[in-house]
């Protein structure tokens, strides 16, 4: 197919663009067979590039000869076309939503995208399961990386190396993946090198109504446990929907088959439940009527703070068990590819100061979330604002972004990468030039051919100049575990991502500027009470007569 076969109209001159908080622009508007492009003659007047893989709805308005496009996108923008002629408005609506809605991923933009900076680090090489897995054998001996699943004939949403107990086979895992819901048998998530302590991911178990049980499965859980240690279950559904569960052949594990495991159930919402909760929290930020009870009334109902406080709490209660009560923990709900992930890599944030750091990040969502077989392009194919009913959509990994902004929010000095990581994030998991997110699993992107064929986001984030941009001035490497407070007072609302088009981002910039400017004045504070303190206590030392009695 030509993308041209689907341009009625490439071109119109006069078109007006209405952008909430910024200056009205008139221009030429082009379409192309990825963009969306409106360049003004004006000085002084930014350009816009809009991909068509952003567009996540469309309206048509009429005021007499003149026809107004409203676009709503991914990332929650919402800009207003005025185009002169009745056809022409027609032809371009028409076009931009058939360009919108393409169901082949290679006629997406990643395939055409041909980068304009030097590529100084291929991103597809940087977070290999190997080289990962070269840091865990430099800690323990106990584990070893699989080729059991090299051709994805095992476990279809899992990539070819996966890290399991030493002492278990593969033959073994084949077996246990057979127990297992989409054959997702259970595999190394995260090393706690302080303690040993393991947390491994998979999906549910399959003992159905009869009890069925699975002794390679018994024998790989146990093998994660050290002598006299005891491990946590913690199940993302809630103990009705998992009892549910076994009249369609699933379940969860019985405590008398796995006596040396305790099961914690802690409900997650799922899917489809969260894309409703996307929807309401974005109509009530939308919310024009300026009437503060309205606007909290609608907050509230969306129900979205409420998600991220149960996944965050979800996410503590599995590093305490880690770290607290030296315990190895196995997370999973259903499919293990959502509130899983969602639990293990906030888990890993709050246990694990590497996770902090840019690249530590990068690798933590390549290995939690690319890798573990999250579907992005299911869960990202539409946003708030889409018109057809939800299939597979969800912003499960939006949410997880949030989590994390939340933490970062409230330990502003112990992460190396700032807010706008991870907004660039959100943005290009929804519509990107890259192929990072595209696929499903990492069978997918192998048949697809991205390393080849596309540009990994990676690749653009650690470019020296990038990598200022996204850097937190406040940053001190932070060796600790942290632990974030669930209190509902503690949650704000990310207004960074739900806000930035509904307020001037002016008044942002200033507020996180005057945030910056507070933030290092008490640190300057700080520093001198303590250089005072050491002087007072040098002066005791030499003068007994200003020793404190």
């Amino acid at each position: 197919m030509e993308f041209a076969e689907l341009i009625k109209t490439p071109r119109v001159d006069g078109v007006v663009l209405h952008r909430p908080f910024m200056p009205t622009v008139e221009g030429t508007l082009c379409l192309t067979g990825h963009h969306l492009i409106l360049s003004s003659r004006q000085d002084n007047t930014e350009e816009l590039w809009l991909l068509h893989s952003n567009i996540d709805s469309i309206e048509k308005r009429f005021v007499g000869s003149v026809g107004s496009i409203i676009v709503k996108c991914k990332d929650l923008r919402v800009i207003q076309l005025d185009i002169p002629g009745m056809e022409e408005c027609l032809n371009i609506a028409s076009s931009v939503e058939a360009l919108s809605t393409l169901d082949s991923v290679s006629l997406m933009y990643p395939f055409f995208y041909r980068p304009m900076f030097e590529v100084i680090e291929d991103g597809w090489n940087s977070f290999l399961p190997e080289d990962a897995f070269k840091d865990l054998e430099s800690m323990t001996d106990e584990w070893r990386l699989s080729e059991v699943n090299r051709d994805f004939s095992v476990c279809p949403s899992y990539p070819p190396l996966v890290a399991v107990p030493k002492d278990v086979d593969d033959d073994t895992l084949r077996k246990v993946a057979a127990f297992r819901h989409s054959s997702r048998f259970p595999v190394l998530s995260y090393y706690h090198k302080k303690n040993g302590m393991v947390m491994m991911r998979a999906g549910q178990p399959l003992p159905g109504t009869n009890g069925r049980r699975c002794k390679e499965d018994e024998k790989l859980i146990n093998a994660t446990l050290r002598p006299g240690k005891r491990g946590y279950v913690i199940d993302t559904r809630t103990i009705n929907v998992a009892q549910q569960a076994k009249a369609r052949g699933g379940g969860f594990e019985s405590e008398a088959n796995y006596p040396q495991w305790r099961r914690i159930h802690k409900a997650i919402e799922r899917a489809n439940v969260l894309q409703e909760s996307l929807i309401k929290l974005v109509e009530a930020c939308n919310d024009q009527s300026h009437s503060m009870d309205r606007w909290l009334s609608k907050l509230e109902a969306s129900n979205w703070q409420t998600h991220v406080k149960e996944i965050l709490t979800t996410a503590c209660l599995a590093a305490q068990c880690i770290d607290r009560e030296g315990a190895s923990v196995l997370v999973h709900g259903t499919e293990g590819t959502d509130s899983t992930l969602q639990v293990t890599s906030l888990a890993q944030i709050i246990l694990d100061p590497a996770c902090r750091t840019i690249r530590g990040f990068q690798g933590l969502v390549e290995r939690e979330w690319l890798q573990a077989g999250h579907p992005f392009q299911q869960r990202c194919a539409q946003s708030a604002y889409s018109n057809s009913k939800p299939r597979q959509e969800a912003p499960v990994f939006l949410l997880f972004l949030d989590c994390v902004w939340q933490i970062l929010r409230q330990f502003p000095c112990s992460f190396e990468f700032s807010e706008s990581f991870l907004v660039l994030l959100f943005e290009h998991a929804y519509a990107s030039q890259f192929g990072t997110f595209l696929g499903n699993s990492a069978a997918e992107r192998a048949k697809l051919s991205l390393p080849e064929k596309t540009v990994s986001l990676w690749s653009w984030v650690n470019r020296p100049q990038e990598l200022e941009r996204l850097t937190n001035p406040l940053y001190e490497a932070n060796s600790l575990v942290i632990w974030p407070s669930v209190a509902p007072q503690s949650l704000l609302l990310w207004e960074g991502v739900f806000l930035r088009w509904n307020r001037s981002s002016k008044c942002l910039d200033e507020a996180y500027e005057e945030m910056v400017h507070i933030i290092e004045y008490n640190k300057e504070l700080q520093n001198k009470v303590n250089s005072l303190r050491r002087q007072l206590a040098q002066l005791e030392t030499e003068d007994p007569l200003l020793q404190t009695p």
